[in-house]
């Protein structure tokens, strides 16, 4: 056994912190133009319409849900800074495409949705990072060092918007250099801005960056992604199988908490439209809070289920996270007599604008820049070209809060403990495939509820879309019961460690 000296425990520490760092700028890639691709995308394309939208919005997602088992391969096989650096260095060539789609005389909407694709692409290098993180803490920081991980992450999506709002003061003109054929405006400064954190990134992880190892019991170990620059013993603990009905068990209950979360701030619009006679203003304003909220809420739980799953355990943990969820949802179901307004004033005049399944494809974020024609006011209530609002109880507002903070509690709770149990499960055998599939099972997660929520709210109303979601839910509570006691700790499988 090789004992970690002190010098090589704070190396170690500073190479996690880089990952937190890559983890927050990934999430700040996403969130920084989500509120401003909409009146942008109608700059640059006139032709672009809702629809194409929402396959911009889903091509990051997809991008990452390819990008991440690529990624997680190469990481397995060769030094982890150099899918990095490439894709970090792919996210930033991606930003200064972005800022440059206006410049192509045609298909500029095509070019966007290349650019946004690429940054997707390049964010698959969160499944390198979860890698690393789990092969350089024991079983004892793990579940710290994740849920830190994970508030970065829920931290970068909470700022991204934020930052976005401080462009907007420079304006949809801005400052144009003509020889570089640059445009600095609100829409392309927030994408440089991203590409210059990008570059920052890319120099710390040549800079401060090194390759580290320990087993689960903390002992210093060396490993193929080291390329011979750290010392230590090899690891005779990889010994073993992975037990891959726990792995395949995680994977679908981590495909279903990004599937629900998915749906919940895909539907907020939409719903507080129909059911409180919201404009699309409004709705945008008061969900917008509603989110930031949550997110808030979120780093606190990341921050207090490090201490809490000391006592109690991740299995049990997470166990709670899915039935706080399940509970969220079911309060969401209608339950009194009184029914939502109607927009009577549909049928009166048709030429007002009706809410598409493609506008329902776009979380709240994207619709606040839907803008009905000034030369007619903007309907509210629950549209009568969906049947179900004649016949469907209201959701009270205070069902709707309530269910917030159910869920806003749930989702960070079942996050942090999939990704825990997860990289315990693998143990010491290389992570960074295992883990490229759990980030492609969540990007695929967050592609099709949007789809979910287009096709059963808009045709069946919300008491179907939410009982279906509590039978997923239901589901997947009796499948962690089955694997229960499989989703152990590599180490302890084997006896080398108690539990």
């Amino acid at each position: 056994d090789v004992v970690e000296t002190q010098e090589h425990y704070k190396s170690r520490w500073r190479s996690i912190w880089i990952m937190y760092l890559t983890m927050f700028l990934s999430s700040v890639g996403f969130s920084i133009v989500i509120m401003s691709v909409w009146p942008y995308l109608q700059k640059i394309d006139p032709t672009a319409d809702a629809s194409f939208l929402g396959w911009i919005i889903a091509s990051y997602s997809i991008g990452q849900m390819v990008a991440s088992p690529l990624f997680g391969l190469w990481s397995n096989y060769r030094p982890r800074r150099e899918p990095l650096v490439v894709s970090t260095a792919i996210s930033v060539a991606a930003n200064c495409l972005y800022a440059y789609v206006h410049v192509p005389r045609s298909h500029n909407k095509y070019y966007m949705l290349t650019a946004r694709a690429l940054v997707g692409f390049g964010a698959g290098n969160v499944a390198v990072v979860r890698s690393y993180i789990a092969g350089a803490t024991s079983l004892t920081e793990r579940t710290s060092a994740m849920a830190n991980t994970s508030a970065c992450q829920a931290v970068g999506f909470i700022l991204g918007p934020v930052f976005q709002t401080c462009f907007t003061l420079i304006g949809e003109e801005g400052v144009t250099w003509k020889s570089v054929h640059l445009q600095l405006n609100m829409y392309t400064a927030p994408v440089l801005f991203g590409a210059l954190l990008g570059i920052i990134n890319i120099i710390l992880i040549f800079a401060v960056f090194r390759e580290h190892r320990v087993d689960d019991m903390g002992r210093q170990c060396s490993s193929i992604n080291s390329g011979g620059e750290e010392g230590g013993v090899l690891d005779e603990d990889a010994e073993g199988n992975v037990d891959h009905v726990a792995v395949v068990a995680i994977n679908f209950l981590f495909f279903v908490i990004l599937f629900v979360f998915a749906v919940f701030e895909t539907i907020a619009t939409p719903l507080t439209m129909d059911m409180y006679s919201w404009t699309r203003e409004k709705a945008v304003f008061y969900n917008g809070i509603i989110l930031s909220v949550i997110g808030v809420e979120s780093v606190t739980v990341f921050m207090v289920v490090k201490p809490l799953s000391k006592k109690t355990g991740e299995r049990a943990i997470l166990h709670g996270g899915l039935l706080i969820i399940l509970i969220g949802f079911f309060i969401l179901l209608p339950w009194g007599k009184k029914l939502p307004n109607i927009q009577w004033q549909e049928i009166k005049n048709n030429s007002i604008p009706q809410t598409s399944p493609s506008e329902m494809l776009m979380p709240f974020w994207s619709l606040q820049a839907v803008q009905l024609p000034s030369n007619h006011s903007e309907p509210a209530g629950c549209p009568i070209t969906q049947s179900w609002c004649l016949n469907t109880p209201m959701i009270y507002l205070a069902q709707y809060i309530s269910s917030d903070i159910l869920i806003g509690l749930g989702y960070p709770v079942c996050n942090v403990m999939s990704y825990t149990l997860y990289s315990k499960i693998l143990g010491p055998k290389p992570q960074g495939v295992y883990m490229g599939w759990l980030t492609a099972s969540g990007s695929g997660a967050r592609i099709l509820g949007p789809v979910f929520v287009s096709q059963i709210y808009t045709h069946l109303g919300p008491r179907w879309a939410f009982s279906l979601i509590c039978g997923i839910v239901v589901v997947s509570l009796f499948i962690l019961e089955i694997v229960y006691k499989r989703l152990i700790a590599f180490s302890v499988r084997y006896g080398r460690m108690q539990e």
